[in-house]
């Protein structure tokens, strides 16, 4: 059944209909120019058909009382505590001695399964800490922990293992598994094995159990350069852009698009993005992007001089603390990195990390983070339509850009009983930083307690 839905100007076409891979919306909320939040752009304006403005599959959770978690979305059953780090062996072996809420068919779930958690209301860890960050995963329902100094492990380890495992290899023939980094909302492939110096790499662990269909494709095509994905009702255009793009160019190419009979086309958020990566495929195992070959991606020339697959814009921003000058894309060739002056594929053909929505591509640092990521502003673009996506033309009112001390709209952010305070409960960083911002020890955090911005002193 196919029917129109018009609010305000904006106009998309709903497909609906029984899937069994249903792709669970981002969360976001909030639109952004190329540095901060702006009031929801209208259909002509640039930034216009951004994440926020498509509702997909809101997250919709059941706690069952006994550890466990229904997603009443996906059908997945999940376990709610990761509890202590494990080795990648420790996770694998570890599925089939799970007992929890007395089944026994717990799995270690997929890279698909895992990412249908990731909440894209989050916000990047800050250098200086993670107070004011919040966690790409609703910590009300899953236990949540940023990486414990205690254990020497840096804020942002907070990496949770799937079974996924990179086909090709990263940093320099090293085996890697794509985990999902719920601290810094990211995809990244890491070494299973031993580290030189330090043994083998930990990670928190959930088990998954349930709708065994969840995350496999099921590709039709339309004999009009369009492809069905009848698993998620999305319906995706064969070919690529073409040519690289920035973030706002890649929107408007998206809201101009007129093709196969479709005029709903729209850029995919993350979710949907990442829900047609193919993970057994790469450029050094396929000689090809990580997609089915149903779909056709446009070959580049990457900076260590190899053939390679670009990266692919999605519509949902990366936000931090500063902004949101960042948005999320999907490696469909090599992720790499530099790093000791080489460029390699750092974390594999599937990745999900972010780019500079604007600028001057010459004008970039060598790479970004840790492992020297690359950056490419001009990526490449392929849309979609379909799917359970509905449009909303207004958004929440737009937080703050000039707080003179703490995170905009802390309160706002994190009153879920709407009480104009942020109790215990609410708070979604570590439980021992409540008490140093709590400083009239009324149990409570108002505005004037919000964490500072990185570069503020704490008074």
């Amino acid at each position: 059944m196919k029917t129109n839905i018009c609010a305000g100007m904006l106009m998309i076409s709903v497909t609906a209909m029984a899937v069994d891979y249903p792709v669970v919306d981002t969360g976001q909320v909030r639109c952004y120019d190329d540095q901060q939040e702006v009031v929801y752009p209208k259909v002509g304006q640039p930034f216009f058909g951004q994440d926020a403005q498509y509702n997909g599959n809101q997250f919709a959770y059941r706690k069952n009382g006994d550890g466990t978690v229904t997603d009443l979305v996906t059908g997945l059953m999940w376990q709610a505590d990761p509890g202590e780090k494990k080795t990648y062996d420790e996770a694998v072996a570890g599925a089939t001695k799970c007992r929890l809420g007395g089944h026994d068919d717990w799995r270690l779930p997929t890279i698909q399964e895992l990412y249908s958690l990731i909440d894209f209301s989050g916000t990047d860890v800050d250098p200086m800490g993670s107070i004011g960050s919040t966690p790409f995963i609703d910590a009300g329902i899953f236990k949540f922990q940023y990486g414990k100094e205690e254990d020497g492990d840096r804020i942002i380890d907070s990496q949770w293992a799937t079974s996924t495992l990179y086909v090709g290899k990263v940093m320099h023939g090293q085996q890697a598994m794509f985990g999902v980094n719920f601290a810094d909302g990211r995809i990244k492939g890491y070494p299973t094995g031993n580290m030189p110096g330090r043994g083998a790499k930990t990670f928190y662990v959930i088990y998954v159990r349930g709708n065994e269909k969840y995350g496999k494709n099921d590709f039709v095509d339309n004999g009009d350069d369009t492809i069905t994905d009848r698993a998620t009702g999305l319906i995706w255009m064969k070919a690529d852009s073409g040519k690289g793009m920035d973030w706002v160019s890649a929107l408007e190419y998206a809201e101009n698009m007129s093709f196969a009979g479709h005029n709903d086309w729209r850029l995919p958020n993350a979710k949907e993005l990442q829900s047609i990566v193919d993970y057994s495929r790469s450029p050094d195992t396929s000689q090809s992007a990580a997609i089915d070959p149903f779909f056709e991606c446009s070959p580049i020339m990457n900076e260590a001089g190899q053939r390679d697959f670009g990266h692919y814009w999605s519509s949902t921003t990366h936000t931090d603390s500063r902004g949101g000058s960042r948005a999320v894309y999907l490696a469909f060739g090599r992720a790499l990195g530099n790093m000791h002056n080489e460029w390699m594929d750092v974390h594999g053909a599937g990745a999900q990390r972010s780019d500079q929505k604007s600028g001057d591509e010459s004008q970039l640092s060598v790479g970004h983070g840790p492992q020297g990521d690359a950056q490419r502003i001009n990526n490449y673009v392929r849309l979609v339509c379909g799917g359970a996506a509905d449009p909303s033309n207004k958004g929440p009112e737009v937080e703050s850009q000039n707080t003179s001390r703490g995170h905009p709209g802390f309160v706002s952010r994190l009153d879920r009983d709407h009480d104009g305070k942020v109790s215990r409960s609410e708070f979604d960083g570590p439980p021992d930083q409540f008490d140093v911002l709590d400083k009239n020890h009324d149990g409570f955090l108002s505005e004037s307690e919000a964490p500072p911005l990185p570069g503020q002193r704490s008074f």
